[in-house]
């Protein structure tokens, strides 16, 4: 299948196009809010919460006895406040870290919603069945009905970030600051907080639990490479979670046994890890570019200056001089002869001795009047 048919799968295959709106509101929401936990180094927070929402699912249904997706999801953004709740007094009232803090409420709240979930399976009543698909998702019976539901708790969450953008701004950067300024700085550390708990309910039933931190973390995570501004950071990680979910759907699409939801993280991951090595500025591969790129110039100037030193003694400052000279001088100089070469700087003669270029020259005077400034040498 060529990657045109893939893509008008989008407008001519109703289950696909549903599955891809879906993931990309979730793309959207867990991007641009997990920005915010990437800057805050509170990554261990979105799993947290994440698996803290499980027995909030299983309780929902066993109060309503209903499985539709709104109901879940109050249950689990309940629950998931409640897991905010009870950090924020756990990290107040004791000396325990909110690193600790955080593993003891993943640990205990999976652990219960676990215990819920087997209860659930072992009771004759047959309404319980799927909701275990909550553990690892299930993107692919999405329904237009769960999508607008995904969309009713997603869009108020950003609609929020952008009322109070400049307030989570400064929470983000300098909550002593804000704090001076009386901005109620717990509280809006609360409400950014319960936001990522809307962020991570919506994604329960396409990607599970497990796998849900994946998605708030890993895009904030590769857009953090691209640029140094948060407005532009959150969106690329909204457009990098989007991008996550709609291939996820479609790469999952291509043949059985390909679950979407560890299809879109695979995806978000193959976009940290070229993140990581391509990003301009931050970028692994552009980094040891700059590195090669400055080694090169600086043994250049280095070789430059020898000769230029060398040449200074004779009246004439294209001088040619043997390379064993030089060499004797700098070993490993030949390799900045060649950069010189290449720049058109020196060149050799017929006879094998290399002489400074009148550009050299000037480009030599230029080093050595700067090395003698930074040195604080006068006339």
């Amino acid at each position: 299948m060529s990657i045109g048919e893939l893509f008008s799968l989008l407008i001519t295959d109703h289950t696909i196009r549903t599955v891809a709106f879906g993931t990309a509101i979730l793309g959207v929401v867990s991007g641009a809010l997990g920005a915010f936990a990437v800057l805050r180094r509170q990554a261990l927070l979105g799993d947290a919460l994440s698996h803290a929402a499980l027995p909030g699912v299983a309780l929902a249904f066993m109060l309503t006895g209903q499985k539709t997706p709104a109901v879940l999801m109050i249950g689990a953004a309940i629950v998931g406040i409640m897991a905010i709740l009870l950090l924020s007094a756990v990290t107040r009232v004791t000396r325990l870290k909110e690193d600790s803090v955080l593993g003891i409420i993943l640990s205990v709240f999976f652990g219960f919603g676990l215990m819920l979930l087997t209860f659930l399976q072992r009771n004759p009543d047959a309404r319980q069945a799927g909701l275990n698909t909550f553990l690892f998702g299930q993107a692919a019976t999405l329904l237009t009905r769960d999508v607008l539901t995904m969309a009713a708790f997603g869009l108020p969450a950003l609609v929020i970030l952008a009322i109070f953008w400049k307030e989570f701004k400064l929470l983000s950067f300098d909550r002593e600051f804000g704090s001076s300024l009386g901005f109620p700085m717990r509280g809006l550390d609360t409400a950014l907080t319960s936001l990522l708990v809307v962020a991570v309910v919506i994604g329960l039933q396409a990607v599970g639990v497990v796998l849900m931190s994946a998605m708030l973390v890993a895009p904030g995570a590769a857009a953090r490479q691209w640029t140094d501004r948060l407005s532009h950071m959150v969106l690329i990680s909204a457009l990098f979670g989007a991008i996550a979910g709609v291939a996820g759907a479609l790469i999952s699409s291509l043949g059985n046994g390909l679950s979407t939801g560890p299809v879109i993280v695979i995806v978000v991951s193959v976009i940290v890890v070229i993140s990581l090595f391509f990003a301009p500025n931050r970028g692994l591969f552009w980094r040891r570019l700059r590195i090669w790129r400055n080694r090169r110039r600086y043994q250049a100037e280095t070789v430059l200056l020898d000769f230029y030193r060398m040449a200074a003694q004779h009246a004439d400052a294209t001088q040619p001089h043997p390379i064993a000279a030089l060499l004797a001088i700098r070993p490993g100089a030949q390799f900045g002869l060649d950069v010189l070469a290449s720049r058109d700087l020196a060149r050799p003669d017929s006879e094998g001795n290399w002489r400074l270029t009148p550009a050299g020259v000037a480009e030599a005077e230029l080093l050595e009047s700067g090395f003698a400034n930074e040195n604080g040498v006068t006339e």
